[in-house]
């Protein structure tokens, strides 16, 4: 009788260092901050080591603009999943907190997308790594400033605070206080 724990699926070896990801993670519908707080709870119960979080940043819509401001932050978190995996998960937690399609850019109870894993430069049908717009996106640059103001973007070569420095997006961008 076969041993119905065995899986071959082949996991992370034993001792494997967790990948360092940054992500971005937005709300704009109902309890913004409720919303960023679930999903970050959400990553950790599935397995995604939240290490830090940036300050929580009241931000103005960019690209569909009739719609209420979001709250923002950027997390760093370590994880084993590969890309794909990790993008996987983080849809499902995405569709777990209320996220349903709509109209691009439009208004949403969570985002989260993946900012830059490790140095990986990744070109799929269904995920890009580095976010395709991280350079252009002030809601994104800012918090990720806080956290890794010098790490450098595995394709255009400039670091967080050089792309924030040249953004021409000139959206508000507002740091909350502390328990806002």
């Amino acid at each position: 009788m076969p041993d119905s724990t065995f899986s071959l699926t082949p996991g992370p070896s034993p001792g494997a260092q967790p990948k360092q990801v940054y992500l971005s993670l937005g709300s704009n519908r109902g309890d913004r901050l409720a919303n960023l707080r679930a999903a970050l709870d959400r990553m950790a119960a599935a397995g995604i080591e939240v290490r830090r979080v940036s300050s929580f940043y009241r931000t103005e819509p960019v690209g569909f603009a009739a719609q209420a401001w979001f709250v923002n932050c950027v997390a760093e978190v370590g994880t084993n999943l590969m890309p794909l995996q990790l993008l996987k998960t983080l849809k499902s937690i995405e569709r777990e907190l209320g996220r349903r399609p709509g109209i691009s850019n439009g208004p949403r109870p969570i985002d989260i997308d993946i900012l830059l894993y490790e140095n990986a430069v990744v070109r799929s049908a269904t995920l890009t790594i580095p976010h395709p717009r991280l350079g252009e996106r002030r809601f994104v640059l800012f918090p990720l400033r806080e956290l890794a103001p010098h790490v450098r973007h595995p394709v255009a070569k400039r670091t967080v605070l050089e792309m924030l420095q040249d953004a021409r997006d000139l959206s508000q961008v507002v740091r909350l206080k502390s328990g806002s």
